[in-house]
């Protein structure tokens, strides 16, 4: 009898301790500011992801400059695909491929003058990077860069854009 209730409380206990490092659903959302970004051009980019599996995710990101003849423009958003390699869930290296919808403004000067042309454009692209996350999963810390080509782009664009960052995230 003692060991039918051995075997019966080591059967049950193994249901009810079902112990895992990560639990399902835990910190699947994240919030960074690309601070490398406002650094180097004074942009203010954001950035959200959702994990739906520890090693998968799909985000977005949204950014203004008051430059907008700068390289990327003065307003841009578009959504990414990210896929994780690493031994720690939800951080290692990914690569990801990204869509970016962008608006800016050039400067140009033909035989009619000189000309301000607003223009917008579409790209999509391919990205590397590493992210760090503390040991309860809050705070992370990524870095990246990624290459993408305008689809529709304009005889004063380059047919390249590039995409980096140095960001600081929040997990909730």
């Amino acid at each position: 009898m003692k060991k039918l209730v051995f075997l019966f409380l080591l059967l049950s206990g193994g249901f009810i301790i079902n112990a895992q490092a990560y639990r399902n659903g835990f910190n699947d959302h994240e919030l960074r500011f690309n601070m490398g970004r406002f650094l180097a051009t004074t942009a203010i980019e954001g950035s959200y992801e959702y994990y739906f599996t520890p090693n998968t995710s799909v985000g977005g990101t949204v950014y203004f400059n008051g430059d907008g003849l700068g390289r990327t423009g003065n307003f841009g958003i578009g959504p990414n695909l990210r896929a994780y390699f690493g031994y720690n869930p939800k951080s290692g290296i990914f690569a990801e491929a990204f869509g970016l919808y962008y608006t800016g403004e050039i400067d140009t000067t033909d035989n009619l003058g000189a000309r301000n042309n607003d223009y917008s454009s579409t790209a999509i692209g391919l990205g590397l990077g590493n992210k760090w996350s503390t040991f309860g999963q809050k705070l992370t810390f990524e870095i990246y860069g990624g290459l993408g080509r305008n689809i529709n782009q304009y005889k004063f664009q380059d047919a390249f854009m590039y995409r980096a960052g140095l960001s600081l995230g929040f997990r909730f």
